[in-house]
């Protein structure tokens, strides 16, 4: 099925202030947008500037794709934190059970190719 990804961003309210708690607290789901299902998860976009909460896929890796503006990805392997900084145009594929989150995320327009189920945290395990 043929989709447009600018049609599917156009349709976002672009959120300004992403903070963590909002994953569990609500008010970020304007946001983000499902473009497609695909393989155990979906095709996904989002529109923000801000913090995201930790997250990680143990049913596969997740491709992340920045469209527009930057973002700071933080990767979690046991005691050690590796940040990647991404602009437009970058891609980072986060491996599979790698916790991570974004960071001073500026106009941040991203795709990702997201396998579910997806774990949420504020403090991510060790």
């Amino acid at each position: 099925m043929k989709k447009s990804i600018s049609q599917v961003l156009s349709t976002l309210t672009y959120l300004t202030d992403r903070k963590p708690e909002m994953a569990f607290t609500g008010g970020a789901e304007a946001a983000f947008a499902e473009v497609a299902p695909f393989r155990d998860g979906a095709i996904y976009v989002g529109h923000y500037s801000g913090n995201s909460e930790w997250e990680r896929h143990d049913a596969g890796d997740e491709l992340v794709l920045v469209l527009e503006g930057t973002t700071t990805v933080v990767l979690k392997t046991g005691a050690m934190d590796e940040t990647v900084n991404l602009a437009a145009q970058e891609l980072l594929v986060v491996p599979a059970r790698v916790w991570h989150c974004f960071r001073d995320s500026r106009n941040l327009k991203v795709l990702t190719v997201t396998p579910q189920p997806t774990q949420h945290s504020l403090t991510p395990d060790a």
